[in-house]
């Protein structure tokens, strides 16, 4: 039967609710210092506050090496009423010190499929997806090399796999390496930022492959496409591809949490949503929040 690994144990489709399919409990990168999302008082409060919203559940997409707290999930999940899910991969290289992913090298694949089966680390909590992330139009060598890794755990385990797309571009080249030469089902993929690049032709295209698309935000550094939300959703959903988007809110920033003076995952719910809802109807903001994210996290693990 196909299940959602949540860090609480694998749970029925059904038990998920209102899913924001994209955000950070917690996320540390040296490109964002002083930005850290380490609190876990903070990640308790933003996590009630979703709650109180009518939140479900969250989808973690902090992947390897990267401040996930594995350890500290399952307690926030208790104490909140929120199922998390937690994430393996890699994101882009610019993440990273070398140190980081040398103990990668050769065995990404293995120790993907480690945490995905047996645990992160010592914390014992699995990971319920796979994040992995593209460049700008482009995959390089080190993208490459996560997404082979990404597909083989793919493989091994039925797990998902959640695609950084940088600035919404690449989506094509991402699903000819993964579903084309790697063989990933397209709908065991989602990709993520597709707001950043408003192009509905893409958008089509995209979802006629099969695969799940994000839109999440908002953002400072995205505003200037995040108010065209709305149209590329309902080009979507008159294209017939209505059971294809998700929508998450991707908090990756102290600044931007709503316990810190930001929009944070709250927002998703008490804003973005309703103003979906006036550009497509509330049966299909239902669809988008909680019918498809149970389709797109739900695999019958292996």
């Amino acid at each position: 039967m196909s299940a959602v690994r949540t860090v609480l144990g694998d749970v029925a489709p059904g038990e998920l609710g209102v899913c924001d399919a994209h955000d950070h409990v917690f996320f540390t990168s040296p490109r964002l210092p002083g930005e850290e999302l380490r609190s876990v008082t903070a990640a308790r409060a933003e996590l009630t506050a979703f709650r109180e919203r009518g939140g479900g559940t969250v989808v973690q997409w902090t992947p390897y090496g990267l401040g996930r707290r594995a350890a500290d999930l399952p307690a926030l999940s208790r104490e909140t009423g929120v199922h998390l899910v937690a994430a393996t991969g890699l994101h882009q290289d610019v993440h990273y010190a070398e140190d980081v992913l040398a103990p990668l090298r050769g065995r990404a694949a293995e120790v993907f499929v480690a945490e995905l089966t047996e645990g992160i680390g010592t914390s014992g909590v699995r990971a319920g997806l796979i994040k992995v992330a593209g460049g700008f139009h482009v995959l390089d060598a080190h993208a490459r090399w996560a997404m082979s890794a990404a597909a083989e755990a793919h493989h091994a385990t039925g797990a998902p796999i959640a695609v950084h797309l940088e600035l919404g571009t690449g989506a094509p080249d991402v699903l000819e390496l993964l579903c084309g030469e790697l063989g990933v089902p397209p709908h065991r993929v989602v990709l993520g930022h597709l707001n950043r690049s408003p192009d509905p032709v893409a958008h089509r295209e995209a979802a006629a492959s099969g695969c799940y698309l994000a839109f999440d935000g908002p953002s400072r550094a995205h505003h200037a496409t995040d108010w065209r939300m709305p149209r590329a959703v309902q080009d979507l959903a008159e294209a017939g591809h209505g059971d294809r988007i998700l929508l998450g809110g991707d908090t990756t920033t102290a600044a931007a949490r709503s316990v810190d003076g930001g929009p944070g995952m709250p927002h998703l719910l008490h804003r973005v949503a309703p103003r979906l809802a006036l550009a497509v109807g509330e049966e299909l903001m239902r669809r988008v929040l909680v019918t498809n994210p149970a389709r797109a996290f739900a695999v019958e693990w292996r």
